[in-house]
């Protein structure tokens, strides 16, 4: 994202509205859809710093992050959430994937016809994000405390404001 803020701008304007925005699903939901397709696309760095968003959020819960990832199933979620992650983890398959059923059984659990669209638009954009995260080489540190603070200062200031704070790209470059 340093290195090309003209393109930056846009993808973070993109995850402020799906991810941090007001919605009738709340913003640790909409985080944890975004760490699970990470998680499904094995993109290291993005289902970090989203699982570290989606803990602030969801006042510190890492484990909860962590049950999402392992077997969303059995996590303490809502059955809403759960049908959602359904729905999210077809479209990380591919957009065919995803049924009337799915949309149905969704509908059935209270999701809105808003709620599904986001799902949808949340996971479609963050196969993109991984694949322009991974695809890059981008160098992810595996230190937990810098996704953690990272992810505190982003729950609280959204995506566009937090964006100001990258490192410039000489400095991203000799780390690691």
């Amino acid at each position: 994202m340093a290195y090309r803020p003209d393109t930056a701008r846009p993808l973070n304007e993109i995850a402020d509205i799906l991810l941090h925005q007001d919605s009738s699903l709340t913003p640790g939901e909409r985080e944890l859809i975004a760490t699970y397709v990470s998680y499904l696309n094995d993109c290291y760095y993005c289902q970090t710093i989203h699982g570290a968003i989606a803990a602030a959020q969801l006042g510190g819960d890492e484990e909860l992050v962590k049950r999402v990832k392992a077997d969303f199933h059995h996590a303490d979620v809502s059955e809403k959430l759960k049908a959602l992650l359904i729905i999210a983890a077809k479209v990380q398959k591919g957009g065919k994937y995803v049924t009337a059923e799915d949309v149905a059984h969704a509908h059935r659990l209270g999701a809105t016809d808003l709620e599904i669209h986001d799902t949808v638009l949340i996971a479609a954009a963050f196969c993109m994000y991984n694949r322009y995260v991974d695809g890059l080489a981008t160098t992810q540190p595996e230190d937990e405390a810098l996704y953690r603070e990272r992810g505190k200062q982003v729950a609280r200031m959204g995506y566009t404001a937090a964006s100001k704070t990258y490192l410039p790209v000489e400095s991203v470059s000799s780390v690691g």
